[in-house]
This record gives C-alpha cells, structure tokens and sequence, in this order.
C-alpha cells in the first residue's frame, strides 16, 4: 500500500481586485514596502498554513485516518492470501491433495484471491487519490476566495506562495501568513460531525 503524502498547496501568483467587503482582521502584517517598479508584492508560507489553518488540519486528519484503514483491510487480505499460499504448499510438499485437479483448484482459488487483493489495492489507491485530490481543490478554493476579499482592502498586486526554497530569498515585511491563516480560521466553519448530524434530524423528526 502507497503512502499518501498529502501534497502542499501550489499557491498561484494572482493579481487580485474585487468589490467585495474585506474581512476585518485582529492581527495585521507588517507594511509591506513598494518594489522599485511601484508594485505592492506579499507572500504566504504554505508550510505555516498547511500546519495552522484549522480546515486543513481536520481534513489531513481525516485523509490520513482513511489511508491507515486501507492499510490495515490491505494488510489484513495480505496475511490471509501469503497462509492459503503457505497451506497449500506445504499440502503440495507433502502430498496431501487427492489428485492434480484437486491441487489445480486450489491453486486456481488462490489466483482469484490475489487477483481481488490487487484490484482492491488499486481501488483503494483511487479513493484515496481521488479524496486528496478533493481536500487540495476545496482548500484552494478557500483561499483564492478569502484573498481576493482580503486583497480589496489591502490593495496587493502580487501575493505569492513561499513553499521550500521556490522563494530564494524574501523580506519578512512581505510576509502576511499569519494574517491569511487568523482570517481562514475566522471564516471557517467545520461540518458537524454525522452523530450530532444524526442526533438533530432525529429531533426534527419529533417535532
């Protein structure tokens, strides 16, 4: 089973203006100064965001509690194919089937055995790739819309992404991660957990 390594969001460079109302903000980040060719540059840490922003932190929990769970059916139907391969051997070596169209049978379930293992292992992978996939769209999402807001106030030309060494060097009065990942965290409201979901229907039910 693949390890899935839930990828960093690839921030795109964007020039942003719009009309909409920007969020007030508790924290604000230094002022960030204009370049020689009069533009107003910011960037965001992807590292810090990935690690601070409340959405991606519950969603991570969540790929990650999927990924452990597809190990372990994986690890399960694993274990139990590698015993029917060692029975049979072992029944093989010791001349312990009635005839070859008995021992073929067996053989022949084991194929169709391994052949479910692996088709399960590929599903699997797709869901898992297909949810990751999911987490990384909606989380873009999430900030494209929450900067272009921000940006109406703020009035920045370039925002960029800082992810590793992508960004050889930047001065930290450019620096607006902690003010983008307080507003993310205003705005972000968690779904309800299915229990309580459950729970409230029931109560509707009754009225």
């Amino acid at each position: 089973m693949k390890k899935y390594i839930f990828p960093a969001l690839a921030i795109a460079a964007m020039m942003v203006s719009c009309n909409n109302s920007a969020p007030k903000m508790d924290e604000q980040p230094a002022a960030a100064g204009a370049s020689t060719t009069g533009m107003k540059i910011a960037y965001v840490e992807v590292d810090s965001l990935m690690t601070q922003y409340t959405f991606a932190k519950d969603y991570s929990v969540t790929l990650e509690k999927k990924s452990n769970n597809a190990r372990n059916t994986l690890t399960q139907k694993g274990n139990a194919l590698q015993a029917a391969v060692n029975n049979f051997q072992q029944k093989l070596n010791n001349n312990g089937f009635q005839s070859r169209e008995q021992a073929a049978s067996v053989q022949n379930a084991i194929q169709r055995q391994q052949n479910d293992l692996q088709a399960l292992q590929a599903r699997l992978e797709t869901e898992l790739a297909n949810e990751t996939a999911k987490f990384n769209e909606a989380l873009r999402d999430s900030l494209n819309n929450f900067l272009r807001a921000y940006n109406n106030d703020k009035k920045y030309d370039i925002i960029l992404s800082k992810a590793g060494d992508n960004i050889l060097f930047a001065d930290k009065k450019y620096d607006i991660t902690q003010d983008v990942i307080n507003g993310l965290n205003k705005r972000y409201k968690p779904a309800k957990k299915a229990d309580e979901k459950k729970a409230e229907d029931k109560k509707e039910e009754k009225k």
